[in-house]
């Protein structure tokens, strides 16, 4: 299905300005935190893997990337198996949600290689698949891209905007889908008015100043582990930060312009994202390093790496310096540019993680 172009468009993250239009990241702030509150069990650590075969016959490779999760959570946590590993973080009673990103289609979607291996490790460590659900925010984007039953059994595929079997957003009574995943009790409020066309709205699924967040977050899952892509936008980077903020709440379109550092590092502020994201696994077998977030086959690459850590700041950092030198050796700039980090620093003030390099424990492996 065609998606809007303005919903397309390539991100370029601004610099702060002394004018921003206010937004409620104060109401996030008055929740106490909990114990699974970011950046989490292993703060400021991140594990970073290659594996030379993880693309095999152009395709990314789920036993290499079996082992690449293996290797990684046992090297986060110090733990002597993968399984005890997970148990740390999730537990088989729970609802655990897997945040793929499908947006740019299939040539640059979360590979299924690396959701699958995850899946097979998650089993391994005694949780059923009926307690599994892959998601985002766009339903039929997940099924363009083959997250589908058929390739998925047993597992809940979801998203906040929905159609029907005839491919409408309308329901016979004319209400949108999508207005009946998102919760009116959990939103971000931001001084921007989002006005759209009929044709737009149902991927916004409301105008207005408030995006409310998904019922997905707020009432079906207990845990999220989150899958990006190692992607740029613009000459900054759309990795765990940006997935799990823009992936969880409505009426995003307004949000792009003027606060999307506050977006990806706010959101993320909130109780249905901060208290439940235990993991991050950005799927660097294959990604991009010019014209994100959207695909455009000229600038994909085959990275073959994973990016893991409990910290989705530290791990954005680390994916940023990756996607930085790609985009230097390519001569699409020539250093790194002022600015561009300035949401990971947000979201460090807002203490959802490590942003400043120096302060990371970084631990790098080599797999064959």
């Amino acid at each position: 299905m065609a998606i809007p172009s303005q919903l397309r468009a390539a991100e370029n993250p601004l610099k702060p300005v002394a004018e921003k239009p206010g937004t409620n990241i104060k109401d996030a702030l008055q929740y106490p935190r909990i114990k699974t509150s970011l950046p989490g069990i292993a703060p400021g650590k991140v594990v970073l893997l290659s594996h030379q075969n993880s693309i095999v016959d152009n395709e990314p490779h789920e036993e290499a990337a079996y082992k690449m999760i293996d290797t990684g959570i046992r090297s986060l946590l110090d733990a002597r198996s993968a399984r005890k590993a997970f148990r740390m973080l999730v537990g088989p009673k729970e609802t655990i949600g897997l945040k793929v990103n499908p947006v740019a289609g299939k040539s640059l979607s979360t590979s299924h290689a690396v959701v699958k291996a995850l899946i097979r490790h998650l089993e391994e460590a005694g949780i059923p698949r009926k307690n599994l659900v892959i998601w985002d925010r766009r339903e039929f984007q997940l099924y363009e891209c083959g997250f589908t039953s058929e390739n998925y059994p047993g597992i809940t595929i979801t998203g906040t905007e929905k159609q029907d079997s005839k491919g409408s957003f309308y329901s016979k009574e004319g209400k949108l889908y999508g207005e009946e995943m998102i919760d009116k009790n959990w939103f971000y409020w931001a001084d921007v008015e989002g006005e759209y066309d009929d044709y737009t709205i149902p991927y916004m699924v409301n105008g207005g100043k408030y995006s409310y967040f998904s019922k997905i977050c707020t009432q079906q899952l207990d845990k999220i582990i989150n899958i990006p892509i190692l992607k740029n936008a613009g000459s900054s980077v759309t990795l765990a930060l940006k997935n799990l903020a823009y992936g969880s709440v409505s009426n995003t379109g307004r949000l792009h312009k003027n606060l999307w550092a506050e977006t990806c590092a706010e959101v993320c502020a909130f109780p249905p994202i901060r208290d439940k994201v235990v993991l991050n696994i950005v799927d660097g077998l294959r990604g991009c390093f010019n014209g994100g977030p959207a695909a455009n086959p000229q600038f994909i690459t085959d990275y073959k790496i994973m990016i893991m850590g409990t910290d989705p700041v530290a791990v954005d950092r680390i994916g940023y310096d990756v996607v930085i030198k790609k985009r230097i050796a390519e001569g699409l700039q020539e250093a790194d540019l002022p600015g561009n980090q300035y949401f990971m620093e947000l979201a460090k003030n807002l203490g959802l993680g490590e942003s400043d390099i120096s302060k990371i424990n970084l631990k790098e492996i080599e797999l064959s």
